[in-house]
């Protein structure tokens, strides 16, 4: 009756010493019923057909990349850990068993117990003890903080591999923006290339004419100036290959040599997919980011519960099962054996405030993990807001830039058509060539970034909905 009245005094004042832990409101943050720039229902395309997934280089290369890149194998090495982590907390709740053994020698000396001891007493003043021993000890957790840490410990496994996976949609997606920008380098190579032998032409019709002496020398000069002007044009194109290719060997932990074999596979395909049709509120479960950030909100949500947690007291049962004896032959006799048993209760009465500021400091972690997920959250808004825009945009952009292209290559025929009647001077027909080799690459790098808005849009949607599955040890 004693030990139970201790007991529930010791529950009560534990009770006592701090209210319940803080609420902290984390409600849905609200979002929109639609994109402002989405398509119709029913008229867009597949998400992942956003992708240059025809395209042999991009395949390549985003093997590579997810087989050997160090940015990855980072993030999943990060997963591991926190699963780990989420074993060891798991751990905690079973009982701990342990072993021990020791040899202890003691020396004592007599004259410690006074000048003489009665008659027919003595004991001996060197001995040595031989002990094994089995332990076990047990945290009941019968207020649930081990099973808060646990939960808090699970919710970073999860938070982990959300982040892993948004690092590999990441990566694909550059993969295949660089792709896309080596497909566009080389479409206007074809333009500029196109350019140079039409000026080239010209340039012949000048001399030709220059030496039957019905026409200027200028003529071929202002030819010539078109033709250089254009293979000045090509030159520049090698530098922004060259940044695309170190670009591609960081993302894909490949050689150089490597990369430029994979770029040298297959041709692109030039048709554009539609946009797919999505809501903001599916953003919620695609995003890896917002996943990650309503993992690490989950995590301090457990993590303030552990902490409040601390208020009430802890039980602990143990137990010892062993072996003593002060001789080798001894130590299995059955008098040589030992154990003991003990039920502990421990909790805080008066700290001083100390656990009140671990729960506030919980509390207030729980609230900045709540504002970071709801930051993540519009930012996803804000991306595919953006993406749906520049998607629209370029489609708008490439469409007048293929019909100036065609209007200029059109205007260019017609001058050539009427130089050969009489009907026009050389230099119109020089102006009419010179702005229609420039609307073709500008046709060209109009339907990249129509390209590269796709890959933009399929990130911000949420990419890659695969879990991670690569080992460490690939």
């Amino acid at each position: 009756m004693r030990a139970l009245f201790l007991t529930a005094s010791a529950l009560a004042l534990s009770a006592c010493a701090g209210g319940p832990p803080p609420e902290v409101a984390t409600p849905t943050p609200v979002l929109p019923q639609q994109f402002f720039h989405a398509p119709d229902a029913g008229t867009g395309a597949e998400l992942a057909a956003l992708l240059p997934t025809s395209d042999p280089a991009y395949n390549t290369l985003a093997a590579q990349a997810l087989a050997g890149s160090p940015t990855l194998g980072e993030a999943v090495a990060r997963i591991e850990q926190a699963r780990v982590g989420a074993a060891r907390a798991g751990a905690e709740r079973l009982p701990a068993i342990g072993a021990n053994a020791s040899v202890t020698g003691t020396r004592t000396n007599p004259a410690q117990f006074g000048t003489s001891l009665p008659p027919g007493i003595a004991f001996d003043t060197e001995r040595v003890a031989y002990a094994a021993n089995l332990t076990a000890r047990w945290d009941l957790d019968i207020f649930g903080r081990l099973r808060a840490q646990e939960r808090a410990a699970l919710a970073r496994v999860d938070a982990a591999d959300a982040s892993a996976l948004a690092v590999r949609n990441a990566l694909l997606a550059e993969i295949a923006a660089s792709v896309i920008d080596w497909r566009t380098l080389e479409a206007r190579q074809e333009e500029i290339e196109s350019d140079i032998a039409a000026a080239e032409e010209l340039a012949r019709l000048a001399g030709v004419r220059e030496r039957a002496g019905i026409a200027p020398g200028f003529d071929r000069v202002r030819a010539e100036s078109a033709a250089n002007a254009s293979r000045s044009r090509l030159a520049a194109l090698d530098s922004e290959r060259a940044r695309l290719t170190g670009r591609l060997v960081t993302l894909t932990a490949q050689g150089g040599m490597q990369v430029r074999a994979a770029m040298a596979l297959g041709a692109p395909d030039t048709e554009l997919p539609a946009p797919p049709v999505a809501l903001p509120s599916s953003l919620l479960v695609n995003r890896p980011d917002i996943l990650a950030a309503s993992a690490g909100l989950a995590a301090a949500d457990a993590e303030l519960a552990a902490t409040a947690r601390r208020r009430f007291p802890t039980f602990d049962l143990s137990a010892a099962l062993g072996l003593l004896a002060f001789s080798p032959g001894d130590l299995f006799d059955e008098d040589s054996i030992v154990g003991s048993i003990a039920a502990t209760i421990a909790g805080p009465l008066l700290d001083f405030g100390r656990i009140e500021a671990e729960i506030n400091g919980a509390a207030a972690g729980k609230r900045a993990a709540f504002e970071a997920y709801r930051g993540a959250v519009y930012t996803a808004l804000g991306d595919a807001e953006a993406a749906y825009s520049l998607v629209a945009a370029a489609d708008r952009e490439l469409a007048a830039a293929n019909s100036e292209a065609e209007s200029l290559q059109r205007a260019a025929r017609l001058a050539e058509t009427r130089q050969e009647a009489g009907l026009a001077d050389f230099l119109t027909v020089l102006e009419a060539r010179r702005a229609a080799d420039a609307s073709g690459e500008r046709a060209a790098a109009a339907l990249g970034r129509a390209k590269r808005a796709r890959v933009l849009l399929w990130q911000a949607l949420g990419g890659d909905p695969q879990p991670i599955t690569r080992s460490i040890s690939q």
